[in-house]
């Protein structure tokens, strides 16, 4: 009987223990009443710091702000860089990445994807005089880029004689282009837009060569919660269907800004 008791008490501690595992991630934002979200701070127009407000504020803001409405929550953000986004997910710092990052396969084990949200492709950030038109004028040149991004590993198998320089942010990337430090930087091409027309003198710099690699860019999700996933997919196809998407797009991206890129792709929309 004391052996039968034993296990009946154990079995309601780890039943008890559960309870809390169980719970998805759904649960747990709408419990909280935030959404929590990675973002980026330094990359316009994705996501930065306003001048005004002094609030992060951004094309990847106002999706997440979209996602927040939908669950009837309120949108928290917290800053985050290409090298600690993935960390901070799988240690439920936040509840989702929307930092400009490629859906790949070798962050697969570590995270689940949306669909794709944004599409872009990775090309190079240069001195308008510099004599860099592609990325095979980069061998024996210092390329600079970010720490724990596609963009790292995408260059140096498309010019291995190149030698990449790693940053915390592709601002201070772009600030050792400025100062010589390197011949190019390279990222996504969108990356590399925000970065040149956030400059004082946009025109003595050139976005150059072909797709070194497409770029498509999905939320991070933490892993195994299908609630999760399948909110997330069906609230940006929903927002794609009802236009939505396309205002967040224009709004940031648009004729009327700085960050002009033509919305050429359509959102992956399921039956």
């Amino acid at each position: 009987m004391r052996r039968l008791a034993l296990f009946l008490v154990l079995a309601a501690l780890v039943a008890l223990l559960a309870t809390p595992a169980l719970a998805g991630k759904l649960d747990d934002i709408k419990a909280r009443g935030t959404l929590i979200a990675g973002v980026k701070d330094s990359q316009p127009p994705f996501g930065f710091v306003d001048e005004q407000s002094k609030q992060i504020v951004g094309f990847e803001i106002d999706i997440c702000k979209a996602l927040a409405d939908k669950l009837g929550v309120k949108l928290e953000t917290k800053p985050v860089t290409s090298s600690t986004r993935i960390p901070m997910l799988t240690q439920g710092a936040i509840d989702i990445v929307a930092a400009t990052m490629t859906h790949q396969k070798g962050r697969e084990d570590q995270v689940d994807f949306s669909i794709t949200y944004f599409m872009t492709g990775q090309k190079l950030l240069v001195k308008k005089d510099g004599g860099i038109k592609g990325v095979k004028d980069l061998a024996g040149k210092k390329v600079g880029s970010v720490k724990g991004s596609t963009s790292e590993q995408n260059v140096k198998k498309a010019q291995p004689e190149c030698t990449v320089i790693s940053f915390e942010t592709y601002p201070e990337a772009f600030l050792a282009l400025k100062q010589g430090k390197v011949e190019a930087v390279t990222t996504d091409e969108s990356i590399l837009v925000g970065l040149q027309n956030s400059d004082d003198k946009p025109a003595d710099f050139a976005i150059v060569g072909e797709y070194i690699s497409p770029e498509p860019y999905g939320l991070g999700l933490i892993e195994n919660d299908s609630d999760f996933r399948d909110f997330v997919n069906v609230a940006l196809m929903e927002m794609w269907a009802s236009g939505e998407y396309q205002k967040i797009y224009a709004k940031w991206f648009g004729k009327d800004t700085k960050f002009y890129i033509p919305l050429e792709w359509n959102m992956e929309m399921w039956p």
